[in-house]
């Protein structure tokens, strides 16, 4: 198996105490980042209530950053490979920030949304090169997978902290500074990327033309499908707009195929999905962060609806998740040595199956908030061990050519699983038509039905042993 590092980046790699540092500065954008995909769940309420807008329109909110995020990350990953990483770093970073600050200061609605669409772009473009330098700087082993575990758990806690973050600043700052809080950090990265990441090789860089197109269709197949399915549960809805809607999403589905096949430059050559561990493990990533990302909304309804618990109590509710995450990253990189990537898969997939479970039960029974301790627990083993091995997996055996995308597509699968989890699992188990049955039980079973499909996907693959460091 190659080295992730090839000899044009050894020679590029900074020293021990630098490379940290740039872990250090890659995490606080992943954080940020992560930060924003949930932060803006509690503060919906007062954001429709600003600019009277209410129903399935504020949803866009939400979905509209995931989804424009995961349909334009391999693009960005194809960016950090021709364009230079750090060059690429810095114009998504900056974007995003700049997004940012629109989004805190928007005028209107409309506005708002475009500002959330720009930020999803800008992670599309910085997390794929942010991702490829950490992978390049930590050579396969004990120290790359130390790397991913802090990634993937600075990633899992800003998506936890994002709502007790969310409840505290909405209540006593308001709405607007969930977005303008993160800035001054977001210029912190850009110095630091500027100061610690080498000038990118600019005479190896090939100019060819991009794959726009093949980047559009990715991005408006999970739209469509998304759109479809929130149209679909939303009261007196005409069905024929989903219908519409979702032969769309199969049409945008197979002309991105076709696009790529025919491209000169694809976006993801088809030749990438030859590998067949690193197919199923963006498969496993899919269902397990579409049932991840349920979870967070199945605690948050209960913990508001259920019990009438306010947003800022929600949200410190859920801060023993985060602790848990905290205590998985210290333990998961000992034990990906021991056992194996496909090993440490299969604990976190029934982790959160069994998270699930415990939703399920504790709406039945009409349990209080300390009854969902246990199922935050799991759903923190879920995170740290499913995530980081699917994510070691995924990068296996990548090189200096194809590291931003194999990020990309890694990233991409994470993203688009976790809105159309939350689309097809949250959209289906409270949807009008149901309301004879218990929503968190629906919406937990078609999560758990998920988790199995993938366990099934990723017990086919061969087992990826964390490599030990060769003498030098």
């Amino acid at each position: 198996m190659r080295s992730g590092i090839s000899p044009d980046t050894r020679g590029l790699s900074p020293a021990p105490v630098r490379v940290w540092l740039v872990l250090c500065a890659m995490s606080m954008l992943q954080f940020f980042i992560a930060v924003d995909v949930t932060v803006v769940n509690i503060a919906l309420p007062s954001i429709g209530a600003d600019f009277g807008v209410e129903g399935h329109s504020l949803t866009w909110v939400v979905v509209g950053y995931t989804v424009t995020g995961g349909g334009l990350l391999m693009l960005g990953g194809r960016l950090g490979d021709l364009l230079g990483r750090r060059s690429t770093l810095l114009v998504g970073t900056t974007l995003f920030g700049a997004a940012s600050v629109l989004a805190g200061l928007a005028p209107s609605f409309p506005v708002l949304v475009a500002a959330r669409l720009l930020q999803g772009a800008g992670e599309a473009v910085a997390l794929p090169a942010a991702m490829a330098t950490i992978v390049l700087l930590f050579p396969e082993g004990p120290r790359r997978s130390r790397a991913l575990s802090v990634w993937a758990a600075v990633a899992s806690c800003g998506l936890v902290l994002g709502f007790a973050l969310s409840g505290i600043i909405t209540a006593h700052l308001g709405w607007r500074w969930i977005f303008l809080i993160s800035v001054p950090f977001i210029l912190v990265v850009i110095v630091a990327a500027l100061v610690l990441i080498p000038a990118d090789r600019s005479a190896s860089r090939e100019r060819v033309r991009l794959d726009l197109p093949g980047s559009l269709l990715l991005t408006a197949c999970p739209l469509l499908f998304v759109y479809a399915v929130v149209e679909a549960a939303e009261p007196a809805a005409d069905p024929w707009v989903s219908v519409v809607a979702l032969v769309g999403a199969a049409l945008a589905a197979v002309g991105f195929v076709r696009v790529e096949s025919m491209s000169p430059n694809p976006l993801v050559p088809l030749t990438f999905f030859a590998d067949r561990a690193r197919l199923r493990a963006n498969l496993t990533t899919m269902l397990l962060s579409g049932a991840l990302s349920t979870s967070f909304l199945l605690f948050t309804f209960y913990l508001q609806d259920r019990l009438g618990i306010g947003p800022l109590g929600a949200g410190l509710t859920m801060l023993p998740l985060a602790v848990a995450l905290i205590a998985a990253s210290v333990l998961v990189p000992r034990l990906l040595g021991r056992w194996g990537a496909r090993a440490c898969v299969l604990v976190g997939l029934t982790a959160a199956a069994g998270a699930m479970a415990v939703v399920a039960f504790v709406a039945v029974l009409g349990g209080g908030a300390v009854w969902l301790l246990p199922a935050m627990m799991l759903i923190a083993a879920g995170m740290g061990f499913g995530l980081v091995g699917l994510q070691y997996i995924a990068v296996s055996g990548t090189t200096d050519e194809d590291a931003g995308i194999a990020s990309g597509v890694q990233r991409a699968a994470d993203q688009f699983g976790g809105a159309a989890g939350v689309a097809v699992y949250v959209g289906l188990g409270f949807a009008p038509a149901l309301h004879g049955r218990d929503p968190f039980v629906i919406a937990a079973v078609l999560a758990v039905v998920g988790l199995i499909v993938g366990a099934m996907i990723i017990s086919r693959s061969p087992d990826t042993a964390v490599r030990q460091p060769q003498a030098e």
